[in-house]
């Protein structure tokens, strides 16, 4: 009797050969819908690029009006910069998404269609996002006259609201697609802590920089006071400021350190107001002492500056003490002081032509006799 032959193996289908039936599978349904849908096809297609082509346009004139634009920011221009930054891969993904319901796809390139939207809409927002933050900075920090001290910021600002923007767009794609992100999100947040702490000093320094650059208590060339120190500003670098002090030495002092003081700033007065004290002789008679007031308005005013009051103020120990108070207007404090001058100048010629006397530190002695009676502190003249 012939051996039968070995039973057939039945080979269990792998990974592979799932996969690939697959693919001949979506192929197919690829094949099917292309021929049955062909018309529709042609004319989402056709919609599709007119609308990318009608966002292409806009995109350039958008573009071309931030390159001609040398204003001052403002809200619009920030909105022209922002929409300009907008990426051909979000205006075809646009573009593809609102016409894909009339070309009835299989499931399998809507879901493709869907989530490359989704990734090219939320990058776009951080461009968008990251734009938009920018120049609103640059609009806070406009015409302050830092340049390198504001270019160095801004560089690393932008590297920071990038990093920060593009992670959290990163995170938003990976949970669309399904990853657990929770591990993620806290491993950046303890990194961020520890490298917070670790480089704590250098950020509160930094972090006081961009506070002087965008709130502007004062700027280069300002005389400003702090402590005991007045100095003018040199330099404001991220980590430190550079002074010089009305002696000459060269101050330099932390970011962070100069901020907790208080600061005084001499630099922006537009009008300083001066006070100056004027003591004349008990001997002065009471109807001139009456018009020292008017005879101080007329040498004030008549010196360019502007009176506001003058009075008796104390019967002092050696003089009849008045006080004239009067605003000199300016930001040039070189020109204050010879405003000062001058009024102090046409005080002295106007009390000479009055007669008035300026009073000195002066002592009378009185000898008495024992019974109280005021005697001669000399021998009396002959007769």
């Amino acid at each position: 009797m012939p051996t039968p032959p070995p039973p057939k193996l039945l080979a269990t289908p792998g990974a592979f050969d799932i996969q690939m039936a697959e693919l001949h599978h979506m192929v197919r349904l690829s094949q099917q819908w292309l021929s049955s849908h062909i018309l529709p096809i042609l004319l989402a297609m056709l919609a599709g690029l007119a609308l990318y082509l009608v966002m292409a346009f806009a995109r350039r004139t958008l573009a071309r009006r931030r390159r001609a634009e040398h204003d001052q920011l403002d809200f619009g221009l920030i909105l022209v910069r922002t929409l300009s930054r907008t990426t051909h891969f979000f205006m075809m993904m646009t573009a593809a998404r609102l016409v894909m319901g009339y070309a009835y796809p299989p499931e399998m390139i809507s879901a493709t269609i869907r989530f490359l939207f989704t990734i090219a809409a939320v990058f776009q927002g951080a461009i968008w996002a990251r734009e938009f933050i920018l120049s609103l900075i640059e609009r806070r920090a406009e015409g302050d006259g830092r340049g390198e001290t504001l270019a160095n910021a801004m560089g690393l600002i932008r590297v920071l609201i990038t990093f920060a923007l593009f992670a959290i767009a990163t995170i938003m794609v990976l949970d669309n697609l399904g990853v657990n992100v929770t591990g993620l999100v806290a491993g950046l947040g303890i990194g961020g802590i520890a490298i917070g702490l670790a480089a704590q000093g250098i950020f509160s320094d930094l972090f006081s920089a961009l506070s002087i650059i965008f709130d502007k208590p004062f700027r280069k060339g300002d005389t400003i006071q702090f402590g005991t120190t007045t100095a003018t500003v040199e330099h404001i670098g991220l980590k430190s400021t550079r002074l010089r002090s009305v002696d000459g030495e060269q101050k330099i002092i932390a970011n962070a350190k100069l901020l907790e003081q208080e600061i005084t700033n001499f630099s922006d007065i537009a009008r300083r107001r001066y006070k100056m004290a004027i003591g004349l002789v008990y001997q002065t008679p009471p109807e001139k002492a009456e018009r020292v007031p008017e005879i101080l308005a007329g040498a004030i005013e008549e010196a360019g500056a502007e009176f506001q009051r003058a009075s008796f103020i104390a019967f002092g120990a050696s003089s009849l003490d008045f006080e004239a108070h009067f605003f000199v207007h300016g930001h040039d404090i070189t020109e204050a002081d010879a405003v000062r001058h001058r009024v102090g100048m046409a005080i002295l010629r106007k009390f000479a032509a009055e007669g008035l006397e300026f009073a000195y530190p002066t002592q009378t002695t009185f000898t008495a006799a024992p019974d109280g009676t005021l005697v001669w502190p000399y021998a009396q003249p002959k007769e």
